[in-house]
Order: C-alpha cells, then sequence, then structure tokens
C-alpha cells in the first residue's frame, strides 16, 4: 500500500520565493497526513508558462537555489516538483526530493507546440522514461503531454514494472476538457494495466486559467478520488499496488520476448520514507465535476481574482450600460473580488433608454457597490462642435458612434490613472469576431473578462448565475441587445441574429472552417460571407484588445494567430 498526495497549487509565475514557500506547506501537509510520495504540478517552481523568463540564465539559477532549498527540508517523504532544468540546454523536469537533496531528475519527452503552447520554444525534449521505487512500489514519471500522446514514455515505465504512473500538470482549461482529460487518462490506465495520479495546477496566469481537478484511477480506469476545480488541494489517496500486480499476471498481453528490445527507462533510486501511510484507507475524497455552464462562470471568476491580485490591484472599475455584457463583468467581479472592490459607472447620452438607466441602477444597488454617473451628453456636443469645420458637408455615421464609446473610454481611463483602478472591458468573443467594437472605446482598458465568451453564453451565464441570487433584472436578460449608440439602435440591425451568428463564428474560427463547408452545414452563403469577411477585417482591432480569459478551444491571441496583412479572401 503507498499513500500519495497530489498537491493542487495555485503558483505565480516568477514568484520564487513565494512558490518554493508554497510547495514546502504542501510537503509538510502531506507528511503529517502519513502520506510517502507528495507530487506537485508541472514547472510549479517557477510558475507555469514562464514564456521568455526561460531565456535568462539568472532565473533559470534561482530556480535551482530555490529547488536545492526546498529539498534540503525534505526528510522521511519523496516529493516530485516541476521545475525547468537548465543543463547545457533547458529541460521541462520532475525533480524527485528525498533524503535532504536532488535524488533524480525526469525530463519531459513530449512537447506541445500547439494552440497556447510554445514549448519546443523553450526546451529540449527528454528521451527516455524514469522511475522510482517508493517503499517497494515502482512509480513511474511523466509531465503533462506525455501521456497526452499514447505509448512511451507510460508504457515504457509499465513494462520496466511500475504500477502507478504519476503525472505532473499545467493543463489550461477550456469548457469540457476536465472531462475529456478524465477519459484519455483512463485508457492510458487501462493501456499500461497501471494506477495513474494526475496532478494539476490551478490558478489564473494572462490570459490562461487552470482549473486543478487532481485525480486518481485505478488500472481499469476507474476514478478512485478527485480533488475540486478551481481550489487549491491537498487529495490524499492510498494505491493498493497488489492489485496492480495480480491484474498484470493474470493478463499476458504485457509480457514481451526476452530478445526485444528493453524498455528506454532510467531507474533513479529506491527510497524508504518513515512512518508510512497507515493500513487503513481514509474516506474517499471524491468531489464532483462541475457542469459546463457552472464550470466556465468559475473559469471567470478565477481569472479575474487571480490577475487582478497577481497584479498588485485593489479596485477595478467598468462601465455598466444596462446591458447583459456589463452586467455579467460586474457580477464576476463582484464575486471575484468583493462588493467593496468594484465601482460601476454609468455614462448616460441622449441615446440611452430610461430602461437601461434604470436597471443599470438596480443591478448596482442588489450586488452592493459603488455606482458612479457621469454623462456624455456635453462632452460629446463638444467634440462636433471642434470637429464641425473638418466634417462639413458629411452626414453623421460611425464616426459619431463611435465618439460617444471613446468618451466613455476617456472617463474610465481617467478613474483609473487618478484612482489606481483596473479597468474591465465588457466586450464579448461575438462581438469581437466580428469587429463590433470601438478602438480606444469600449475596448480600452486593462482586462477583458468576457473576450472569449460568445454571446449566447453570455445570456446563459447570466441565467445561471440568477439562479443563486437573482441580482440582475429580468429585463436586462430579455432586452434586444442594442449599444444605444443611435436612436432605436439594435444589434441585429448590423448583425445576423447571435443565434445564426455564433454557430458560424464557432466553426469558422475554431474548426478553421471555409465558407463551402459552412454553406454545407446549412447555413445562408450570404450570411456567411458576410460574417467571413467581418471576421477576416478584424484582425487588426483584435490584435489592441487588452488580454482576456480563455475559455473555448481557441481563443484570440496567443491560441489563434493571423496576419493582420493578409490578402488571401475565401471566395466560396
Amino acid at each position: 500500500m503507498l499513500r500519495i498526495a497530489l498537491a493542487q497549487l495555485n503558483a505565480t509565475v516568477g514568484d520564487i520565493a513565494g512558490n518554493r514557500d508554497r510547495i514546502a506547506a504542501a510537503i509538510a501537509d502531506a507528511q503529517e497526513r502519513g502520506a510517502q510520495l507528495v507530487v506537485v504540478p508541472e514547472l510549479s517552481l517557477l510558475g507555469y508558462p514562464p514564456e521568455d523568463l526561460l531565456l535568462r540564465q539568472h532565473v533559470l539559477r534561482d530556480t535551482r537555489i530555490a529547488l536545492e532549498q526546498l529539498a534540503g527540508d525534505v526528510q522521511g517523504i519523496v516529493a516530485l516538483v516541476g521545475y525547468p532544468e537548465h543543463d547545457a540546454d533547458v529541460y521541462n523536469a520532475a525533480a524527485v526530493l528525498a533524503d535532504g537533496a536532488v535524488r533524480a531528475t525526469y525530463r519531459k519527452g513530449h512537447l506541445p507546440n500547439y494552440g497556447v503552447f510554445d514549448e519546443h520554444r523553450y526546451f529540449r525534449r527528454g528521451t527516455r522514461g524514469t522511475t522510482i521505487d517508493v517503499d517497494g512500489v515502482r512509480v513511474g514519471l511523466t509531465i503533462c503531454e506525455d501521456v497526452w500522446v499514447p505509448g512511451p514514455p507510460e508504457t515504457d515505465e509499465a513494462a520496466a514494472g511500475a504500477r502507478l504512473i504519476v503525472n505532473l500538470s499545467a493543463s489550461p482549461f477550456q469548457a469540457g476538457k476536465a472531462h475529456d482529460r478524465e477519459q484519455m487518462i483512463a485508457q492510458r490506465a487501462r493501456d499500461a494495466t497501471a494506477a495513474f495520479a494526475y496532478c494539476a495546477l490551478v490558478g489564473g496566469q494572462d490570459e490562461l486559467v487552470f482549473d486543478g481537478g487532481s485525480f486518481a484511477c485505478d488500472h481499469t480506469g476507474h476514478v478512485l478520488a478527485r480533488a475540486p476545480q478551481f481550489e487549491e488541494h491537498l487529495l490524499i489517496v492510498d494505491f493498493d499496488d497488489d492489485e496492480v500486480g495480480a491484474a498484470r499476471l493474470r493478463d499476458t498481453r504485457h509480457r514481451t520476448p526476452a530478445a526485444d528490445a528493453p524498455p528506454q527507462v532510467d531507474h533513479a533510486g529506491a527510497f524508504l520514507t518513515t512512518p508510512g501511510a497507515p493500513a487503513t484507507r481514509p474516506p474517499a475524497d471524491l468531489a464532483e465535476p462541475l457542469a459546463l455552464g457552472p464550470e466556465v462562470y468559475a473559469a471567470l471568476v478565477m481569472g479575474t481574482r487571480d490577475y487582478v491580485e497577481k497584479n498588485g490591484f485593489r479596485h477595478v472599475v467598468l462601465g455598466l450600460s444596462g446591458g447583459v455584457d456589463s452586467a455579467l463583468v460586474a457580477v464576476i467581479a463582484v464575486d471575484a473580488l468583493g462588493a467593496d472592490r468594484v465601482t460601476c459607472v454609468t455614462m448616460p447620452s441622449q441615446y440611452s433608454s430610461s430602461g437601461t438607466r434604470g436597471d443599470a441602477v438596480t443591478l448596482a444597488a442588489n450586488l452592493g457597490v459603488e455606482l458612479l454617473e457621469l454623462p456624455i451628453a456635453d462632452v460629446l456636443a463638444t467634440y462636433e462642435t471642434v470637429l464641425a469645420e473638418p466634417f462639413a458637408g458629411r452626414a453623421p455615421d460611425l464616426t459619431e458612434e463611435n465618439l460617444q464609446a471613446r468618451i466613455r473610454g476617456n472617463y474610465l481611463m481617467a478613474l483609473s490613472n487618478k484612482l489606481g483602478h483596473l479597468v474591465l472591458t465588457t466586450g464579448n468573443k461575438s462581438e469581437m469576431s466580428v469587429g463590433y467594437s470601438t478602438l480606444y472605446g469600449d475596448s480600452a482598458g486593462g482586462f477583458a473578462v468576457i473576450k472569449d465568451v460568445p454571446k449566447l453564453l453570455v445570456y446563459r451565464l447570466a441565467a445561471l448565475r440568477n439562479e443563486g441570487e437573482p441580482v440582475i433584472p429580468e429585463t436586462i436578460l430579455t432586452r434586444p441587445p442594442s449599444a444605444e449608440l443611435r436612436p432605436d439602435q439594435r444589434d441585429d440591425d448590423s448583425l445576423p441574429p447571435y443565434e445564426v451568428l455564433d454557430p458560424i463564428l464557432e466553426a469558422y474560427v475554431e474548426e478553421d472552417l471555409g465558407i463551402d463547408e459552412l454553406v454545407a452545414r446549412g447555413f445562408d452563403r450570404e450570411v456567411v460571407t458576410r460574417v467571413v469577411r467581418l471576421v477576416d477585417l478584424a484582425e487588426y482591432k483584435r490584435r489592441q484588445q487588452p488580454p482576456g480569459i480563455k475559455v473555448t478551444s481557441k481563443a484570440f491571441g496567443r491560441d489563434r494567430r493571423m496576419p493582420i496583412t493578409n490578402r488571401y479572401r475565401d471566395e466560396g
């Protein structure tokens, strides 16, 4: 029997000393609870993803010093710690800490280089698996992507006698990924006839959120224990290695002829710990996975909280229009930070309806946040007077609409500069996709909370939040969406209905389908052609948006990279 602790930690990139202390506390906690082996997430000593910090030798040196400091206090337990190893080149590595020293290192073999990942830019790949013996139980070591690719190193480690495979991970959140991850690792367990323990990072880092959900499964893929998502947690699991051994004796498929090449595995040593795991198992720690809507909402709350706090802000400010987008951002901000750290600003013009103005006031009162009213009509009139001569002879158009948005952006940025508040923008993915926003206006700010949330999902999340505590006025959820920049304006005057637009955007942006493929799915060709052109033309706008939380399979920015100067057009 082996007791293992999976330390699901919220590391901060670059906070080497703080991460070291957090890891040390987790190791001490694990030891107090009788664990013989404790695992912390991928690269958790430096934080993930460290990006170009990995190109600085002094960062790598300071991380190694912290690792040695951490190792010096590890006695009577074995700890696996993720860190960047600098040895002529740089490796994404897991250090084996035991008996007061760094006893061995495993180097990640599969380096992802797709989507948000750039690991080929920073790391050299490892070439061999690694096993260790902890109190007589052989354990195989892997890091994140190693188990997303079937085969070695985990199959080699299992063939070399490992009955438990541990995985140190920093797997970014996207909606539904936790379920897919569990299903994948369960299959790896069955393939290798080995138990698996997956230790995940949790927390927000710029555009990325890590949802945790660490878990352990037996050799049949049955989940034995699971940590909650979106919070730090120490998950304790007892493994019966005899169950794996018995299963292997009954299954001869894993036996190989003596003439076959041996598995490519280094054995890093055997370790005895004290006092050892108790003879009886604790009750199963089995958190329920979140459903799709709640997990996205939780990701937005955690991503907002961590971006604000890890970057040293105490307070946020946002424009509250009375529409659903700003309402959702406001409730997320309050859930993330508390009402006393959120200021909302209503900035009415002559086109603002009494309904939206009233809803903004009601929502702010329901949330208990500070509400400022800063009208824009007089400032807009001054702009129009100043610009009257160069605009002479030209009818009002989008220019005057954009002026209103830019005045509002100036108000919010002035509050930010004077008071030190972080401005939260309120644009959603649907608008950003087709350029339905104003540069230096509603896109001006420091963090775009719902940047990767399509409009229909905005409504779903707002309704979901109201189920627990109905703070958002019902009229916000039922009123036709409008930017209110001209009389009787509605979004569907300029765009297809969101019920049509969002599925087209998902297929074009996230699945990279062309016009003919979209038409084959049943969409109108004229509508598809128009939407595709809007998406392509808006790339320059998207490059100038603030960072925001990734929740879909392909977010704008580091996830989807398209050239601004681009003459290719899909003509269908």
